[in-house]
């Protein structure tokens, strides 16, 4: 699923937190944060209509998959970008996740302890487990079932390259649409159901945290339904 690049409108209708030192949006999935070696659409080439008054546009202070939709966190000026940085770095931003996984695990909630290294030098994105890897945990617990599918939470604990991907792969539930460590297509749907659903982040000492959640997008709806979610676990709009 590819996504065209965004106009000024359309990303600006993707904001769902906006104060003086950051802005969290709503990534669409099917679109890489990053211009690639090969151009095509990317988001950073639409953040100039998120300057809303600033002198720069704003930038990333964290990365999510092309494939991955859902919170994302940018910072607004060098200052804040920095603070942000920091906090992701020392795992003080706490990120949710949505995913529907197929078969799925017996128990309610568990963690996954598995280390990651990549799995070849030439391709550094795309990781193993590994013991001699990066240390690398996950905490989940299942919101629903249906057949042959279970929508999981997933918090990671660590920050690792497809950690969440892999994780899941390795316990013997990948994520749907994984084209990469799932049975996923190459190229069509199913695309690959995993969806920063939540983040919260202790940016300012004096305030409390900022809490932002990202709506479900509609090409998880269908199997999320399935498993017994409902359009009243979400979000009321923003005024």
């Amino acid at each position: 699923m590819d996504t065209p690049q965004l106009t000024p409108e359309q990303i600006q209708a993707r904001v769902l937190h906006r104060d003086g030192l950051m802005l969290v949006i709503d990534k669409p999935a099917g679109i890489p944060v990053h211009r690639g070696p090969k151009g095509g659409p990317n988001l950073e080439a639409s953040f100039d209509a998120l300057r809303f008054g600033l002198p720069r546009p704003p930038v990333l202070a964290h990365r999510l998959d092309r494939d991955t939709s859902g919170c994302l966190v940018l910072g607004r000026h060098r200052k804040a970008t920095a603070s942000l940085g920091l906090l992701f770095k020392h795992s003080k931003v706490t990120k949710t996740y949505w995913a529907v996984v197929e078969g799925g695990p017996t128990d309610d909630a568990g963690e996954i302890d598995i280390a990651l290294a990549p799995r070849s030098e030439e391709r550094g994105w795309w990781q193993k487990p590994d013991p001699a890897g990066l240390p690398s945990q996950t905490t989940w617990r299942v919101r629903g079932r249906s057949d042959n599918l279970t929508w999981l939470e997933l918090e990671p604990i660590t920050g690792r390259t497809h950690q969440l991907r892999v994780h899941c792969a390795a316990m013997g539930w990948p994520i749907v649409g994984d084209n990469i460590y799932g049975n996923g297509p190459r190229f069509g749907e199913p695309s690959l159901h995993l969806h920063a659903r939540a983040i919260v982040i202790p940016l300012s000492k004096n305030k409390p945290p900022v809490e932002v959640v990202a709506p479900v997008p509609a090409h998880l709806q269908e199997r999320l339904k399935a498993c017994g979610w409902t359009d009243a676990l979400e979000p009321a709009p923003s005024a």
